[in-house]
C-alpha cells in the first residue's frame, strides 16, 4: 500500500511530469508518421525521455526515480499514447517491469537495484522477452522451448524469442527459459543486451504500431552468470496469475490504446469543421448525424477515462483486485478506442483511409489493443466460466 509521505511525492511531482510529457508529445507526434511508414525505430525519443528524467519515472524514490504509482505513470503513457503509440508501448513494458520488481518479494535486491539506478543516471531500458515461435503467448500455457543449462561457471541460455518490443535499444532481457534439471524450472533470467551468441533479427513488419522495434531475439549458448536466475519456479507454481503485474499490464496498455482513440478524435474534430461540401455549403460539423456520433465517441472516451483512473488509483491505494477484473479493463478500454476509430472512419470515407491522414494509421495502431494479452476470447472464456461455477 502506498504510503501518506509517498502519496505526497507523487503530488507534488505529478504536474511537473505530465508537463515534460507534454512537451516531447509535439515532437513525437511530428515524427510518428514518418517513423510508422519506414518501419524505423525512434531512437531519439527515447533519448529525449531519459534527458526529460522519464524513464525513471517508476523507479521507487529511494533509488532516485519519481515513485509514480499506476493511475500517474497511466496518465504520463496516455500522453505518449497519443502521440506515438510504439513510443509508448516500448516505455509502458519498461514502467511495468520496473513497478514489479520494485513490489515484488522474489526480485533479488542486487539487480532490482542496480537496473533502477542505471534507469536514473541513462538510456537504459528493460522489457520481458516470453514469446516464441512454437509457445505462443505464455499465458496460455506450456513449457517454453528456451533452455537454460547450469554449469559451474554460468547458465548458458539458448532459445528464439519473438515479438520482442523495443529489441533495438534495450539494455536489459528478462528472458522466460525452462531448465535443463531433471525436474525443469521455469522463469525469468536477466540478460544483458549485446552479449556474444546474441543477436537481433529484423523481422516486425507489421500492420500496426510498426516503430515499437518487436523483433526477433535469438540467443545461441549465451554464458550468464549464476546469480542472473530473477525468479525460477516449478511450472506448477506458476498456475496462480501475479495479481500485481496483471493489473498495470492492463491499466498501462489500456492507457496507450485510449491515447490513440483520442488522437484519432482530435482529428476527426478538425476535420468536422474544415470539411465543406459543395452539396452542403456548410462545414459537415452542422449535420446532425456527425454531431450524435461524435457524441457516442466522448461518452465511450468518458467511460475509459473513468475506468482506467479508477482502476489504477485503487491499485495504487493497495485495494483488492483481481485478474478476472484487470482482464475486462482492457477489453472494455480497447474495444471502445478501436471503436471510436471506427466511427471516425465512417464519418471521413476516403479521407480517413488516405495514407495522407493520420486517422488511417490510428486505425491501424488501435487494432493493436486486440493482440496484447489476455486476447478477448481468454477474458470472455474466463468469465463465463466463472459465472457458471465451473
Amino acid at each position: 500500500m502506498v504510503t501518506s509521505a509517498a502519496k505526497g511525492r507523487t503530488a507534488q511531482s505529478e504536474p511537473d511530469y505530465v508537463a515534460r510529457a507534454e512537451a516531447l508529445a509535439e515532437g513525437f507526434a511530428a515524427r510518428a508518421a514518418e517513423h510508422d511508414r519506414t518501419g524505423s525505430f525512434p531512437f531519439e525519443n527515447f533519448r529525449e525521455l531519459s534527458e526529460a528524467g522519464l524513464l525513471s519515472l517508476t523507479v521507487p524514490a529511494i533509488h532516485g526515480g519519481a515513485g509514480a504509482g499506476a493511475r500517474y505513470t497511466a496518465r504520463v503513457l496516455g500522453v505518449i499514447g497519443k502521440a506515438d503509440p510504439s513510443t509508448a508501448l516500448v516505455l509502458s513494458m519498461h514502467y511495468i517491469n520496473h513497478l514489479v520488481m520494485a513490489r515484488s518479494p522474489t526480485w533479488p535486491v542486487r539487480l532490482s537495484r542496480k537496473l533502477a539506478r542505471e534507469s536514473v543516471d541513462g538510456l537504459a531500458l528493460v522489457n520481458a522477452l516470453r514469446v516464441e515461435p512454437e509457445l505462443g503467448s505464455p499465458a496460455r500455457g506450456g513449457l517454453p522451448s528456451t533452455i537454460a543449462r547450469r554449469t559451474e561457471t554460468g547458465w548458458r541460455l539458448s532459445g528464439h524469442k519473438i515479438y520482442s518490443t523495443g529489441s533495438p535499444i534495450l539494455k536489459w532481457y528478462l528472458v522466460w527459459a525452462r531448465t535443463d534439471e531433471a525436474e525443469p524450472r521455469v522463469g525469468q533470467f536477466l540478460v544483458p543486451a549485446g552479449l556474444p551468441g546474441t543477436r537481433i533479427v529484423e523481422t516486425w513488419d507489421h500492420h500496426g504500431l510498426r516503430a515499437s522495434g518487436s523483433h526477433d531475439v535469438i540467443f545461441d549458448d549465451v554464458v550468464i552468470p549464476l546469480d542472473a536466475e530473477v525468479d525460477v519456479r516449478k511450472p506448477q507454481d506458476w498456475r496462480a496469475p501475479d495479481v500485481a503485474q496483471a493489473a498495470v499490464h492492463t491499466v498501462f496498455v489500456a492507457a496507450i490504446y485510449d491515447g490513440v482513440a483520442r488522437a484519432a478524435r482530435d482529428w476527426l474534430i478538425t476535420f468536422l469543421k474544415q470539411r465543406v461540401p459543395a452539396s452542403l455549403g456548410a462545414p459537415l460539423a452542422t449535420l446532425a448525424r456527425a454531431q450524435e456520433m461524435l457524441g457516442a465517441i466522448e461518452a465511450r472516451l468518458a467511460v475509459d477515462a473513468r475506468l482506467i483512473a479508477s482502476f489504477a488509483g485503487d491499485f495504487d491505494d493497495g485495494v483488492a483486485l483481481s485478474a478476472a477484473e484487470s482482464n475486462v479493463i482492457k477489453l472494455t478500454v480497447t474495444n471502445n478506442a478501436v471503436a471510436v476509430v471506427e466511427d471516425a472512419l465512417s464519418l471521413t470515407g476516403n479521407h480517413g483511409l488516405s495514407r495522407t491522414n493520420p486517422l488511417e494509421r490510428h486505425y491501424r495502431d488501435v487494432l493493436c489493443g486486440r493482440v496484447h494479452t489476455p486476447q478477448d476470447d481468454s477474458t470472455r472464456i474466463g468469465l463465463g466460466r466463472a459465472a457458471l461455477g465451473l
